[in-house]
């Protein structure tokens, strides 16, 4: 995983991103924080009150206004209540829209990121930054934004108060409290970069667990749930031992937080006697004063954990945001062109790529690769393990972008293409079949985004799709094309997925299929059944197949041979055979490994 190595910001211009999102229920938002200043002047009032009270009726003995008084502080604390359930109420549903306008946002940018960035970034740090960071985010603007905004107010405001009874016990007060400032300072470069340590090492150890569960059938059998396990619990300890070093420093500034107060109170507590001694404050203004320092007290602790929670908001924001920022290569054209009547052809000129990972030495993986599929015309690729067979294959419908040259469908580039509308044009079936958590009908129909699924010309295509799949099976399941398969499609049979996933493709209906050996987890007669099925398909459909079957290359019309990232012969099997020694080679490795499959079978 990588992340943009971008300028750190400041906290607020960090934050300040968040305001795209936040803007439109602004007026709430702040409705919420007008209605929580209230209720902490509910609380600063009470000591004014308390100041009358004690001057007053209590030194005069009069007992109805002392009951009045009693009635008046009963009012304002019970305002104050009313105050937070409103500032609650107000606050409380903007914020879970703000999260689901972030979460939505995310998860659409990780849909149009490239395949590349998938390849970089690990699945357990998207997830984290999914649902762990956007969650924090909705937290810190629902209580964390608000409070502290209104503590920090509150502090000024009771601060300034201080000074109405003497300016001598304001100013102490102040001048002691100052070190708190320089604790926040501190704690805020320390806390901070734990806090981002700390949530990295929860993405990785969502990965861990994300790994481990996917591959739990291979841990099962090479018995390595223990060094799993070990893995785990040393990422673990490492995360802990991060909580414990964030638990350490907000430990220390509670400690600042608690102390320096109370040395405020000790000395002010002494001053206000002396002043009080010498006939300059009276018995009400000195117990007013101590009155509003306890109400200040909370805000005042509570900074600790509201610069921790600023702190763990702003990291979440900036890992959130790490993804934002991560550029999109593979975009729709400004100026789209369209393919009016799609034939079917597929060009490959001069085709040339890389990885991005790849080093400067190194050669292009496709290295001019030059090759032409006619309209309905069947092409089987070959070639050895590693020539760049299902690299090629990613190429027309963009997952990736060549690095040179060009592919073109019906000689428009297809970097010229909108990629809906390419995608409607090309379909693709993958060796690792992949299927998602929904039913056998959603996961055949996923490319048909133009029929309502349960409708009776859908289940035409279905039916269709499945037949030529060989995958009538699925009408046998529970449920039958609604069964529900397990997550990746695990609870099926590796060509059961197989199956389905070519269903897939010939269900979309393309006017190009490129197939990367779809066939290869299928037994022999089961291979034969299919193959005779895609006759039919592919004799109105063009088709790139990658062929790691000497059976598979029956299917084609004629075979490319890939040799060094580059194309070094085009014909039929039996041309190729007579003409490339290099051919003659791939296909007698080919045939090796079919009599491999087949004695296992057997076997078995």
């Amino acid at each position: 995983m990588t992340s943009p190595s971008t300028p750190r910001l400041s906290t607020p211009r960090a934050l300040a991103r968040l305001l795209p999102f936040v803007k439109p229920f602004f007026p709430r938002l702040i409705a919420g924080l007008v209605i929580a200043l209230a209720a902490a002047v509910m609380t600063l009032v009470i000591p004014l009150v308390l100041q009358v009270v004690v001057d007053g009726p209590i030194a005069d003995k009069n007992m109805p206004l002392i009951g009045w008084a009693c009635l008046a502080v009963l009012v304002l604390g019970a305002a104050e209540a009313v105050f937070v359930f409103l500032r609650r109420a107000f606050v409380l549903g903007p914020a879970t829209k703000i999260e689901y306008r972030i979460r939505q946002d995310f998860y659409e940018r990780l849909q149009r990121l490239p395949v590349a960035f998938h390849d970089r970034w690990q699945s357990g740090q998207l997830l984290s930054r999914m649902m762990q960071d956007i969650n924090l985010v909705r937290r810190w603007i629902t209580f964390g934004l608000i409070m502290l905004v209104v503590n920090l107010l509150t502090i000024v405001i009771g601060t300034v108060l201080l000074f109405r009874w003497h300016w001598a016990l304001g100013a102490a007060f102040i001048v002691i409290s100052i070190p708190l400032w320089f604790f926040g300072y501190r704690f805020e470069q320390r806390y901070g970069a734990l806090t981002r340590q700390s949530q990295d090492q929860a993405g990785d150890l969502a990965t861990a667990v994300e790994e481990s569960v996917h591959g739990i059938r291979v841990l099962k059998a090479f018995g390595r749930g223990k060094h799993a396990l070990q893995k785990f619990t040393r990422q673990a300890d490492t995360l802990r031992g991060t909580e414990l070093r964030k638990a350490h420093e907000v430990g220390l500034l509670w400690f600042w937080l608690d102390s320096v107060p109370m040395l405020a109170f000790g000395v002010c507590l002494l001053l206000g006697i002396w002043l009080s001694s010498l006939g300059q404050l009276t018995v009400g203004e000195l117990f007013a004063f101590f009155s509003m320092a306890t109400a200040l007290r909370w805000p005042l602790e509570s900074l600790g954990f509201l610069f921790s929670f600023l702190m763990d908001a702003r990291t979440a924001t900036d890992r959130i945001f790490e993804v934002f920022a991560e550029k999109n290569t593979i975009t729709d054209p400004e100026r789209p062109e369209t393919v009016a009547e799609p034939r079917g052809e597929l060009a490959f000129r001069d085709v040339h790529f890389r990885y991005p990972d790849a080093g400067p030495d190194e050669r292009d993986l496709l290295d001019g690769v030059d090759l032409v599929l006619r309209p309905g015309e069947t092409m089987a690729l070959v070639g050895l393990t590693g020539s760049g067979k299902t690299t090629l294959t990613t190429l027309p419908g963009r997952l990736y972008d060549v690095t040179g040259g060009a592919v073109e469908l019906d000689g428009v580039d297809v970097r010229a293409l909108r990629l809906d509308e390419l995608r409607r044009h090309i379909a693709m079936a993958f060796e690792d079949a992949t299927l998602f958590s929904a039913s056998v009908r959603e996961n055949v129909l996923l490319g048909r985004d133009d029929l309502d699924i349960h409708s009776p010309e859908a289940q035409a295509v279905l039916d269709e799709a499945l037949s030529t799949a060989q995958a009538q099976f699925a009408y046998e399941l529970p449920d039958g094309v609604d069964t529900t398969v397990g997550e990746e499609g695990l609870s099926l049979s590796g060509g059961q997925r197989q199956r389905l996933a070519l269903a897939r493709a010939v269900a979309a209906a393309p006017t190009v299929m490129v197939l990367d050996d779809p066939l290869s987890a299928l037994d022999v007669d089961t291979e034969a059944l299919v193959e005779a099925a895609l006759r039919r398909v592919l004799a109105t459909t063009t088709a790139l197949i990658v062929a790691h079957r000497s059976s598979t290359v029956a299917l084609a019309d004629r075979v490319a041979l890939l040799e060094d990232g580059r194309i070094t012969a085009v014909g039929t099997h039996a041309e190729l055979l007579h003409s490339s020694e290099h051919y003659r080679y791939v296909i007698s490795s080919l045939e090796v490994e079919d009599q491999r499959v087949r004695t296992s079978e057997v076997n078995l």
